[in-house]
């Protein structure tokens, strides 16, 4: 049985449902464990919530709801009960971006816009997890996303500089544009948001460095919302979250603009698989640190539904947290109810505390911000993808320098990164490595070129051919073996050996067919030998079975070898007579 066998075989309702897995469990012990974890994250999530929707362009309140509902809805229906949904930097970051081309920053219609990409997000993880398509995020390969998270998390961090700087500037539609003129105007900056936003990303630093195990953000946020209440930063000009609205998020259906929704659907489907890829590395590593299983399908369900969630509860879109899940797991959380508690602890946030976030100076929530973007730098990626490999290595840098380039429309970077990444595998698999075989001192069959071996056989080549045959490289291969016939007239056997062959699609079926009639006029024969099941089994399903003959197949090089030997000297003493 293999593990697709397996995973089919699993119960329906708890695949589909799997909160009914793990409910069952919950005793005593894991309900106080999962209430201080729920507890510990809510500490962080609330004033990073607020900063992501900062990030996203919309009022802060929107990232309160967002750490509600979809909280509880991620928990319920993910396959990963520890990992933490909510509002994130780079699902925020790309929802502004993305929305921003279509509609004013700052206006009802933007925040409408930004309602519409979470439905829209939403239902293309639901579709595809439905769809069994999780293997899509295959074609995302890690360089192309390091490259991407490594220019975003770069994007993010400058995109706070307004705010830290407590500037007031209209954004283009170009970012290094943006960067330029917030240093041209630096002079003008409002000296009690640099203070406020400096000294709070140097203690945020300062905990996470000697005193990791503290709740920095929170300590950091309260701080400097006090301080800003007592010394008056909004009346000097200073930037404040203000009013939040009193209560719990009403629930209605998103307004749905077809043609906005036309021109989203683009970024609604990167976002839709960026998100999920963060979802998916917390997801991996919850299921290797605990030895649970997870259902990329299901989990692209239980996200979807989130993000469906966070639009009928007026809010952005969300994302399995990467620092959020681990601080969930490091804080003992047994069960989803861990999420669950969490949420709880924000409906209370949302009933009695708003007011005590009136005064939560915006450049301190643009210190968080860069804060938790900081940990997603790492250049060193990159360059051990280009020790690797130069194709990752410039998939890698094409995609971290397009995604700058293309910024504020970051998604046409890791576009341009998937793209060119496919390409350069289809021109890596259309001339895979053809080795002429020979045999060193020991017996042994390796490359002949490579340790300058004599061929095997004066009328017999023997080749490996380290790829499958598929409509990319049939015609190399084709040449190949001409090259071979036209190069040594003595040439009456090519034995291919077809141990990495592991594929043969209709056009590697027909290119044989041609090459097979043209060998047989010239005196030649083509065999084989190692074949896969794959391979062997479309041979005998097609016309290829009678042409190359079950004589002409065999279990290896050796039983090859052997037996073209003894039918060269029948056929030599046979002539001799």
């Amino acid at each position: 049985m293999n593990i697709n066998q397996l995973k089919k075989s699993e119960s329906g309702w708890t695949r589909f449902l799997p909160f009914l897995e793990w409910m069952p469990k919950i005793t005593r012990e894991t309900l106080k464990a999962d209430f201080l974890a729920g507890l510990t994250v809510a500490l962080v999530a609330i004033p990073q919530s607020l900063a992501y929707a900062q990030l996203a362009g919309v009022p802060a309140y929107y990232g309160l709801y967002a750490s509600l509902l979809p909280v509880i809805i991620g928990a319920l229906l993910g396959s990963s009960p520890a990992l933490s949904t909510g509002p994130v930097a780079m699902t925020s970051l790309l929802t502004a971006a993305s929305v921003m081309t279509i509609a004013t920053y700052g206006t009802e219609q933007f925040y409408t816009y930004v309602i519409l990409m979470a439905l829209l997000s939403g239902l293309i993880q639901i579709a595809l997890g439905f769809g069994r398509m999780g293997v899509l995020i295959n074609f995302l390969s890690y360089p192309v996303l390091r490259g991407f998270i490594n220019a975003a998390a770069i994007i993010i961090g400058l995109s706070q500089l307004p705010a830290m700087l407590g500037l007031k500037l209209k954004n283009s539609t170009h970012f290094l544009s943006d960067v330029l003129h917030v240093i041209e105007n630096a002079a003008h900056m409002h000296t009690p948001s640099f203070i406020f936003g400096a000294s709070s990303l140097v203690a945020l630093l300062a905990m996470k460095k000697f005193l990791p195990k503290w709740p920095g953000v929170l300590i950091v946020v309260v701080t400097a919302t006090y301080l800003s209440y007592q010394f008056g930063f909004a009346a000097s000009g200073g930037t404040v979250v203000g009013a939040i609205p009193k209560g719990l998020p009403s629930l209605s259906i998103p307004e749905v603009d077809w043609v906005a929704s036309m021109n989203m659907l683009p970024a609604a489907f990167v976002i839709a698989i960026i998100s999920f890829m963060e979802a998916m590395s917390s997801s991996k590593i919850i299921a290797i640190k605990t030895r649970t299983r997870w259902d990329e399908n299901q989990e692209l369900i239980g996200q979807g539904v989130a993000k469906v969630a966070a639009a009928f509860s007026h809010s952005m879109p969300v994302s399995g947290s990467f620092s959020r899940s681990a601080l969930n797991l490091a804080s003992g959380a047994k069960t989803g109810m861990a999420s669950i508690f969490s949420a709880l602890l924000v409906v209370i946030t949302l009933l009695f505390f708003t007011d005590a976030l009136y005064h939560l100076p915006k450049p301190v929530l643009a210190a968080v911000i860069m804060m938790a973007v900081f940990s997603l730098i790492d250049v060193g990626t990159i360059k051990d993808a280009w020790k690797a490999s130069k194709p990752d290595g410039v998939s890698a840098v094409v995609t971290f320098v397009a995604t700058l380039a293309f910024a504020p429309n970051i998604q046409n970077g890791i576009l341009t990164g998937i793209i060119l990444s496919l390409i350069l595998f289809l021109l890596r698999t259309m001339k895979p490595r053809i080795v002429i075989l020979g045999e060193d001192k020991n017996g042994v069959l390796r490359s002949a070129r490579r340790h300058n071996l004599p061929k095997l056989r004066s009328k017999v080549t023997a080749i490996r051919f380290d790829g499958q045959l598929y409509f990319a490289n049939v015609n190399y291969f084709e040449e190949a073996i001409l090259y071979l016939v036209s190069h040594d007239p003595e040439l009456k056997v090519i034995l291919v050996a077809g141990d990495a062959i592991n594929g043969l699609d209709a056009s590697g079926v027909d290119m044989l067919k041609n090459l097979l009639e043209r060998l047989k006029q010239s005196g030649i024969t083509l065999a084989f030998c190692n074949l896969k099941k794959p391979v062997q089994d479309v041979i005998d399903r097609t016309e290829l079975k009678d042409m190359i003959s079950p004589e002409n197949i065999f279990p290896s090089v050796r039983d090859g070898l052997k037996a073209f030997d003894q039918r060269l000297q029948d056929q030599d003493d046979s002539n001799e007579k």
